[in-house]
């Protein structure tokens, strides 16, 4: 009862610093003009959203980061090189993507960091997250748990951190297109990995990095009171980078990296239309599917915003359901 209770606890103080900060840097956001350009393809559509702010992220990345020190200070959570990797990760994506979204603002274009700058400071992080991974007695092991099969691959566990990071960072970043939608569906993540995080006795920190999860839990619902339709603010890289990166984090560390596929179907699912797009064009100069990411393509079928972003929520709202019936109870 008292983990159930801190939990609890950690959401309240989340949601509630999130929903003061968000009152007070979206005005100050609107003053700096910090918007983005839309899409060519999407100015129509999405014309009335055309100059409202970005870099929201910070909403909820400053109350979690808040929040995780003051329960530090009060020694309701305890620091370990394992909850040292999460936070780690999360800030690191954070200015990563903040700096991307500070350089698109301040150029007034969609030209941010380059891909080779963003894939070297994901590198660098990837660098830094294995070392602090050894340090803390982990060993580089791919588990499969449904075969209960363990592969050590040595250093080659640094390139597969790697690969995650970048995957998962960049399938949530393409999910963020719809209002709520990439927000929703984070939210839904985390707690599912708070719970899955809790259960996970054996990893060492395991307790600290479920009540983190819950934190940004709650600091995301405080979000979403600005980001549902009608949004008054867009996350932008800043908080779509760390959202996505965090979350592959703690699958690795909870040796839970084939269940972050099923807690975030939708995020491979709209990572794998594009995929499947550019690869399907290149072959045929025809495109498989009217747009990509595919809540897109349901736009251009005329189904409403919100209809869709309901409908993903419901199906990553299953697909989180089936992982914890797996993770914890099987």
């Amino acid at each position: 009862m008292l983990i159930l209770t801190k939990a609890v606890l950690a959401i309240m103080i989340g949601f509630i610093l999130s929903t003061c900060l968000g009152t007070i840097l979206i005005p100050y956001l609107k003053r700096l003009k910090a918007s983005q350009r839309l899409s060519i393809y999407l100015e129509e559509a999405h014309k009335k959203k055309i100059g409202t702010p970005t870099m929201g992220g910070l909403i909820f990345i400053i109350p979690t980061i808040i929040t995780v020190i003051l329960l530090l200070i009060g020694k309701k959570i305890e620091l370990s090189y394992n909850f040292i990797i999460v936070v780690f990760t999360f800030i690191s994506y954070a200015v990563i993507g903040f700096i991307d979204d500070f350089l698109i603002i301040k150029r007034n274009n969609n030209k941010g960091l380059t891909e080779k700058q963003k894939l070297f400071s994901q590198i660098i992080v990837a660098i830094v997250f294995f070392y602090l991974f050894m340090k803390a007695d982990n060993e580089p092991l791919l588990w499969i748990h449904a075969i209960h099969l363990k592969l050590n691959i040595g250093w080659f566990y640094g390139l597969f951190i790697l690969f995650v990071l970048v995957a998962s960072s960049n399938a949530v970043n393409l999910t963020d297109g719809l209002d709520g939608l990439a927000g929703g569906l984070s939210a839904i993540a985390f707690g599912t990995f708070g719970i899955i995080s809790l259960a996970t006795g054996w990893l060492d920190g395991y307790i600290s990095i479920g009540i983190f999860c819950f934190i940004l839990l709650g600091s995301i619902l405080g979000f979403l009171v600005f980001n549902v339709s009608p949004a008054k603010v867009f996350m932008g890289d800043t908080g779509s980078l760390c959202l996505g990166a965090t979350l592959g984090t703690i699958a690795i560390l909870t040796r839970h990296e084939l269940l972050l596929i099923v807690i975030g179907i939708v995020f491979v699912v709209e990572t794998m239309t594009c995929i499947l797009q550019i690869v399907y064009y290149k072959l045929t100069k025809k495109r498989l599917f009217l747009m990509t990411p595919i809540h897109h393509a349901f736009e251009m079928k005329g189904w409403n915003e919100r209809d869709i972003v309901k409908l993903f929520w419901i199906i990553g709202l299953i697909g989180s359901m089936v992982a914890i019936v797996y993770g914890v109870w099987l």
